[in-house]
């Protein structure tokens, strides 16, 4: 007799986005407690988005907790799309994820850490819009130009060095900031991977956000692309992780100004247009949006 296997709901969200089939596509997957972590790894593979988040309330821990894995397996952390989109997820499924806690101090676990949040309702759509609050940006060091160039098959000159030189900056994750010159260019370029993987282990961080600064006419004060092959992410629509330290970056350097919200565009390449909203305070980073349901399902372990 076939045992019977146990179904779990999931959701398809498409994140930093109020539009399906665009944003950051996440599979949010809703548990009763903690998977083994092969089931996680297998389904995530299934799923092959950048990233699966897993989610389930914990009375005991008065909080949602959620785990995030990449296709190949690797779990991560930081306050990103994948928890941005896990939340929304909870929220749109009408869980009561705060009933346990105060107005002024929202909170979900992730990987044992508590992550700050700030949670309203778009008075029109009625879908929430979730702001993750990251530590303050730090600044951690500066790569010499020609490298990044070489790895992005850029010549030296593409990368806006005025202002700006490559740099490693942590919020939650460290990834590496990248200027370049003009949207064109930004639009037009292609990595070499295996490149981008020796620098990321040479300079210990992950990830490298390409950003141009945009004109302020169009909305946004930056266009970016991702980048994050160490661990699997080819190129990636909406990196809220990466959003912060961008921000940092940038107040650091006086292009933006402390408790001013500002959008990033990104994905654009990929033709997922994502809005990320940010903003840099004195004791924190906001980065913010909300996100809807594309896709909902069942699966099988």
């Amino acid at each position: 007799m076939m045992k019977e296997r146990t179904a779990l709901e999931y959701y398809v969200l498409d994140v930093f986005s109020n539009k399906s089939y665009k944003g950051n596509p996440l599979s949010v997957v809703f548990t009763n407690g903690n998977l083994d972590l092969e089931t996680y790894k297998n389904i995530s593979k299934e799923f092959g988005y950048s990233e699966t988040s897993f989610v389930y309330y914990s009375h005991s821990q008065k909080a949602l907790n959620v785990r995030s894995f990449t296709p190949i397996g690797i779990e991560i952390d930081g306050a990103g799309h994948n928890l941005l989109g896990a939340v929304c997820g909870a929220l749109l499924k009408k869980m009561p994820i705060f009933e346990q806690q105060s107005e002024n101090n929202r909170f979900v676990i992730m990987k044992h850490s508590a992550i700050p949040l700030t949670v309203s309702f778009d008075p029109v759509t009625q879908y929430p819009v979730v702001q993750m609050h990251q530590k303050s940006a730090i600044i951690k060091q500066e790569v010499p130009t020609y490298k990044l160039a070489v790895a992005l098959g850029l010549k030296i000159e593409d990368l806006d060095s005025n202002d700006f030189v490559p740099t490693v900056v942590k919020t939650e994750v460290a990834h590496m900031m990248v200027p370049i010159k003009n949207s064109k260019i930004l639009n037009d370029f292609v990595p070499d991977n295996k490149l981008l993987i020796e620098l990321s282990r040479e300079y210990q961080s992950e990830g490298f956000y390409c950003f141009t600064i945009s004109d302020q006419n169009n909305g946004n004060i930056a266009e970016a692309r991702f980048f994050n092959p160490i661990i699997g992410i080819n190129e990636d629509p909406a990196t809220g992780t990466a959003a912060g330290p961008l921000i940092g970056l940038l107040t650091s350097k006086k292009q933006a100004k402390l408790n001013t919200e500002y959008k990033i565009l990104q994905g654009v390449k990929l033709n997922q247009p994502s809005i990320i909203e940010v903003m840099n305070r004195e004791n924190d980073i906001l980065v913010g949006g909300s996100s809807i349901i594309t896709m909902r399902g069942e699966l099988y372990i």
